[in-house]
């Protein structure tokens, strides 16, 4: 925890806010904080600062906040991702907010196994907690949003197009001829599959909504690793 994220319901008047929980363990037997020291906090969607330590008890830490530094910019990145694997969804899922993404679009596919979806990790508890655990990581507070949406083919034909006007529009997909851009300095989507990829139907669909098929050369990566590989390639702010 690079820094405390801090919600509405933690302030206790304007420049005063509570630390409970989890990051209250993280304070006393990480950080080793105690009365009078200063942490990095950050309020959610707003400004980083620091609070100093003004009480420290068993069950909370009372903060006085000074806030007065911008969070780090967003990328200008829509991420469309195929539901991957439960057990590898919470780690991409702070990856994404660590690396500054913040449109986040969950997408089904031939290849997504039904079970995928039953995952208690896609309730609003658990995604805020992990989107959360990204951003203190990164020293960030913009919280990313999460879009689900179960039917492939309603998604592709009826919102993707209107999604990727003016953006410079992609679908990682592996045998392709097009090298995956680099340095990009424009608004991009990008569209990853599930393990295994997109069938041959799904990039057809993709490509007809506005999407050009691109590769990270020959070698076939887990989702977890290809989203920070495609994502660090196309924008220097990752680099």
């Amino acid at each position: 925890m690079n820094l405390a994220l801090l919600f509405d319901a933690d302030f206790i008047d304007t420049n005063r806010a509570l630390l409970r929980g989890r990051r209250l363990d993280h304070l006393r037997t990480v950080l080793k904080g105690g009365t009078g020291d200063r942490i990095s906090v950050g309020r959610v969607n707003g400004e980083m600062g620091y609070g100093e330590i003004l009480r420290l008890t068993d069950n909370e830490a009372e903060l006085q906040v000074n806030l007065s530094q911008p969070s780090p910019a967003a990328l200008p990145l829509t991420l469309i991702l195929a539901m991957p694997r439960p057990k590898m969804f919470r780690r991409v899922l702070q990856t994404c907010a660590s690396l500054g993404v913040k449109d986040i679009w969950l997408i089904n596919s031939y290849k997504v196994e039904k079970s995928f979806w039953q995952t208690p990790w896609l309730s609003e508890e658990n995604l805020l907690e992990n989107l959360t655990l990204g951003l203190e990581q990164a020293k960030d507070t913009v919280m990313p949003k999460v879009h689900i949406r179960k039917l492939f083919k309603p998604f592709v034909e009826d919102e993707l197009p209107a999604l990727l006007s003016g953006k410079h529009a992609l679908v990682a997909h592996p045998g392709t001829s097009v090298a995956c851009p680099t340095h990009l300095n424009e608004p991009a989507a990008l569209c990853i599959g599930p393990e295994g990829g997109f069938t041959d139907y799904e990039v057809g669909k993709l490509r007809e909504a506005g999407c050009q098929s691109v590769h990270l050369g020959s070698r076939i990566l887990r989702v977890e690793t290809a989203v920070p590989v495609l994502v660090s390639r196309l924008f220097d702010a990752c680099a």
